[in-house]
């Protein structure tokens, strides 16, 4: 008998967190909930509940799907660290994925304006064509102004901030990257850190 292929999917970029089980690439149990500041607490109760809701243990999972940012520095850490830490305990194949891409996911529109808020005037965006219930990238991963980013785009679109990612549609994108070496997976954060910053100085 074939055995299926189960998937576990994590997100904490933005304040909603985000999490999906799909077995053969059917999305059967999922949690997207906003958050308090509070992933770091949260994550781990919920991923348990997850896999209890389902009768699965983290041994039973094949792959992991994680999104590695952009988005607030502390909330993409703790996604892609405790993704990490599964991988690596279980030797379980990883997968990356833009927390941008997971957000332009939950829209039907054609043409999608990813946005996460970066404060003063500054926003993460990464621009989407969407056919066929699949996307691709029109512009990538981005930090800038959002006027000006905006401006250079001459055409109807949504912009779409938030909503429950559709895992489905992500793997059929191809938008997923695997990852070769655990050790090396690091979160997109796009900008140098308050510290670096600091270091610099």
């Amino acid at each position: 008998m074939k055995k299926s292929l189960k998937r576990l999917a994590i997100d904490t970029a933005t304040k909603y967190i985000y999490l999906a089980l799909l077995i053969d690439d059917k999305e059967v149990a999922s949690i997207y909930q906003v958050g308090d500041n509070d992933h770091s607490v949260t994550i781990l109760p919920l991923l348990e509940k997850l896999l209890d809701d389902a009768k699965i243990t983290l041994k039973d999972i094949d792959e992991i799907i994680i999104g590695i940012g952009p988005g607030s520095y502390t909330g993409v850490r703790i996604g892609v660290t405790v993704g990490k830490m599964i991988g690596y305990l279980n030797n379980i194949s990883v997968f990356q994925v833009s927390s941008l891409a997971l957000i332009a996911s939950s829209s039907k529109k054609n043409k999608i304006l990813s946005l996460i808020d970066a404060r003063r005037n500054n926003a993460f965006m990464a621009y989407f064509n969407q056919q066929k219930n699949t996307l691709e990238y029109i512009k990538n991963d981005t930090l800038e102004n959002i006027e000006s980013f905006q401006q250079n785009i001459n055409e109807k679109y949504e912009i779409v901030e938030y909503g429950k990612p559709n895992i489905k549609k992500i793997i059929k994108s191809n938008l997923l990257v695997k990852v070769e070496d655990i050790h090396k997976l690091t979160p997109n954060y796009l900008r140098i850190t308050e510290a670096e910053r600091n270091l610099e100085k």
